[in-house]
């Protein structure tokens, strides 16, 4: 503490007196006669508590201690004092910035902040987790913050003014329910229990609403129903029975997803949702499963795929109903909606979207034909239809989606990728079961492309994409080319039948085979032009393709028999023949039964709707296909070993030459001729297929003219007996008109005819 200012005065002016009084100026004292400077900081606490005294000669001045200040650098006791300087005021501290600074006298501390700690490794401040020690109390949750915590009411209580957490009578509320259930309070929740009839699918928190069973009952003609489908309708309606009971006890969701998606694959796998009705139940059933299975799944997100279906489930439960958007995928389609679509009008607590898809889910051809009432402009036309996607069923917890306010989106990726086009065109539909057919009402396409196609549609049931082929309309140019041709091929036909048939100088085997060959080809050739465009009379269009069926067998037949001669006349003996009974069982029974065999099977294979021809549908074209290639098989096979028998006999020491050239003539005119009529029909796959190019088209019909043209040049034009008859018989025409018109004599005229005579170099019988 510094002095009493009064003091110092008394003592100043007691100095100055003694000064005086001795004759010495202020600051000396005499001593000894002689005045010497006096040392003021013997004075005790001359200068106060908190500075230091330093003397001089004659006076002394006080500095304030490190930590203090004055108004004057250096003072003396009647100038000033000392004070302490408050260095966290004036921040000249040095406390790092998760302390803080206390002030001292003289100094300054650097202490931790609440909630923090020192630490004495490295002098750095911690933070402490209080909630380390109970300082929320029951039914509470801490949450350590940096420096603090906060407390959070558990669930289901609330807290009070005194910082107490105590439990919500939920059931105070009579809407927490609903009226169709009993509401039981627990510490910290609720529990609703349904009345009989009503369930909340296990989601005790939610309100109960009706449970009704209906859907899983069949019809009463319950006779043409698959028995697998009948077990799973009634194992759908038992699990809903057992929900309407209070205590009923059933399956979880994830059991009965998983039995109801072992029995769609046995149903899918025996193939008989094709017809209508059926596939009407089994798609209801698949539907009505999903609203019964959803809300009982207990993850947000269940998926699920078998050998024939895929499913993804997602469920949101919850007491205020969730927004957002929501979007579920399989592996070959994805739904995207909002959650506001999904939740409808009222919102029970939970809410569920669903996707399933059916991998080998067909639909016959009679159901796609009738989107055809639904397209006027394709009524007109040969428009087939096929669907180009996987079948999926898309569900939601809102019961009321026959019209939605905001369209759902669903993408599929196509099962043939194929980009559209002026004969292919994509459309969205879904199934209608009223009607028991597809329908694109209500769909609509946004986009598409090779691979996928996006549908945009205002209600939610099954869908699919479906693949409208047009008919390539023929050109001018094509049915010209096909007319001319098949009239070129017809006239050629017929003047190898006559000359087959009249001409005995080549009466043999080979002969009688080459004119039903050509028979056959003349009457599938005029049947050909006549009617394969006949497909507006379904009977006479499949009358068409029966015929065009066992004529070009037969055909085919023929040319077996003929490369069956080659080989006898090879290896066996050169005048072989074949009996005429064992070759028409050949040429025209086999042709028959296969035939006979295939209408039994299929009859609706026999016409198409572009062409009145074999159908694709169940691969019948292969009633067809699978004989011809055995018949180029076999024919090939015969002629190398008929090549390699005649290369051996020409390099023989004697052979016998003309019947050897013959045979070689014989087999090189066979071989070609197999080639054209066998090549005619690689492209004739093309052409009856609903993918048929132009190119194909153009090929087809070239070759189909040429093959009559190709006959009657290597089987009578190329043959030297065959040309001296033709000689012979114009000269005989020649001779007729030359009579009329001259005077010679009828002995003249007589002698003019000669008998005919057989070319030796046919080989074969002569007359």
């Amino acid at each position: 503490m510094f002095p009493n200012t009064q003091l110092k005065w008394t003592l100043l002016l007691l100095a100055l007196f003694l000064v005086s009084a001795r004759g010495c100026n202020v600051g000396f004292e005499r001593k000894n006669k002689i005045c010497v400077d006096t040392d003021e900081c013997a004075t005790p606490n001359l200068c106060g508590d908190h500075a230091l005294c330093f003397n001089t000669n004659g006076s002394y001045y006080c500095i304030c201690n490190e930590g203090f200040n004055s108004t004057t650098p250096n003072f003396t006791a009647t100038m000033g004092e000392c004070w302490d300087i408050n260095e966290c005021i004036e921040k000249t501290h040095n406390c790092p910035s998760d302390m803080e600074c206390v002030n001292t006298i003289g100094s300054y501390n650097c202490v931790c902040r609440n909630g923090y700690r020192l630490l004495r490794t490295d002098s750095r401040c911690d933070d402490v987790d209080e909630c380390l020690s109970s300082v929320c109390g029951v039914h509470s949750t801490c949450t350590n913050t940096s420096g603090s915590f906060s407390c959070i009411c558990s669930p289901g209580f609330h807290r009070q003014v005194n910082g107490s957490c105590t439990d919500i009578n939920e059931c105070s509320d009579p809407d927490v329910c609903g009226r169709n259930a009993q509401c039981f309070n627990k510490p910290g929740s609720y529990s609703c229990k349904c009345h009989h009839g009503y369930s909340n699918y296990g989601n005790n928190q939610s309100k109960c609403i009706e449970m009704s069973c209906d859907a899983f009952e069949l019809e009463s003609d319950t006779e043409d129903v698959p028995v697998k489908l009948k077990n799973l309708l009634s194992l759908l309606s038992s699990s809903c029975e057992s929900m309407r009971k209070p205590n009923g006890s059933r399956l979880t969701g994830e059991q009965l997803l998983e039995n109801v998606f072992t029995s769609t694959d046995e149903l899918l796998s025996d193939g008989n949702m094709a017809a209508g009705e059926m596939l009407s139940q089994f798609l209801d059933a698949m539907e009505n499963s999903m609203r019964l299975i959803g809300p009982q799944l207990r993850a947000p997100v269940t998926r699920m795929e078998t050998h024939n279906t895929f499913a993804e489930v997602t469920v949101m439960k919850s007491q205020t109903p969730p927004s957002g958007r929501v979007t579920l995928s399989t592996d070959s389609a994805l739904f995207s909606t909002s959650w506001e679509t999904v939740v409808g009008k009222s919102y029970p607590g939970f809410a569920f979207a669903a996707l399933v898809s059916y991998k080998d889910l067909n639909s016959s051809s009679d159901l796609l034909h009738k989107m055809r009432s639904e397209k006027s402009d394709d009524k007109e036309r040969s428009v087939t239809y096929q669907l180009n996607s996987e079948v999926v069923t898309a569900v939601v917890s809102n019961t009321e989606t026959k019209q939605l306010s905001e369209p759902v989106m669903l993408v599929f990726t196509h099962v043939e990728e194929r980009a559209e086009s002026e004969d292919v065109v994509y459309s969205c539909v879904y199934w209608d079961e009223a009607q028991g057919a597809w329908s694109g009402r209500g769909c609509e396409r946004a986009e598409s492309n090779s691979t996928h196609t996006v549908c945009s549609c205002s209600h939610l049931s099954s869908f699919a994409v479906l693949m409208a082929l047009y008919p390539v309309q023929d050109s001018f140019d094509l049915v010209l080319i096909t007319r001319v041709g098949l009239v070129l091929s017809l006239v050629c036909l017929f003047l190898c039948i006559l000359t087959f048939k009249f001409c005995r100088s080549i009466q043999g085997t080979r002969t009688s085979i080459h004119l039903h060959l050509s028979i056959c080809l003349f009457i599938a050739d005029l049947v050909f032009l006549c009617g394969i465009s006949s497909t507006h009379n379904q009977v006479a269009c499949a009358i068409v393709a029966g015929l065009l069926h066992f004529f070009f067998l037969s055909a085919f037949c023929w040319m077996l028999l003929e490369g069956v001669q080659l080989y006898r006349m090879v290896v066996l003996v050169f005048h072989t023949t074949l009996k005429h009974l064992h070759m028409y069982l050949v040429g025209y029974g086999v042709p028959l039964v296969i035939v006979i065999i295939s209408a039994i099977a299929f009859p609706k294979g026999y016409g198409t709707d572009r062409h009145c021809w074999l159908s694709l549908d169940r691969y019948f074209i292969w009633s067809f296909f699978a004989p011809v290639c055995i018949v180029v098989v076999l024919n090939s096979f015969v002629f190398i070993i008929t090549v390699w028998k005649l290369a051996e006999k020409f390099s023989s020491l004697n052979p016998d030459l003309s019947k050897l050239r013959n045979i070689r003539g014989f087999t090189v005119t066979a071989v070609a001729q197999m080639c054209v009529l066998g090549g005619m029909w690689v492209f004739g796959c093309f052409l009856f297929q609903q993918e048929g190019t132009q190119v194909a088209l153009y090929l087809f019909t070239i070759l189909n003219s040429l093959q009559g043209a190709l006959i009657f040049i290597m089987h009578c034009l190329l043959s030297k007996p065959v040309r001296d008859e033709y000689c012979k018989l114009i000269s005989r025409i020649c001779s007729l008109k030359e009579k009329k018109y001259s005077e010679f004599s009828t002995n003249q005229s007589s002698n003019s005819q000669q008998p005919l005579r057989s070319s030796p170099t046919t080989g074969e019988s002569k007359i």
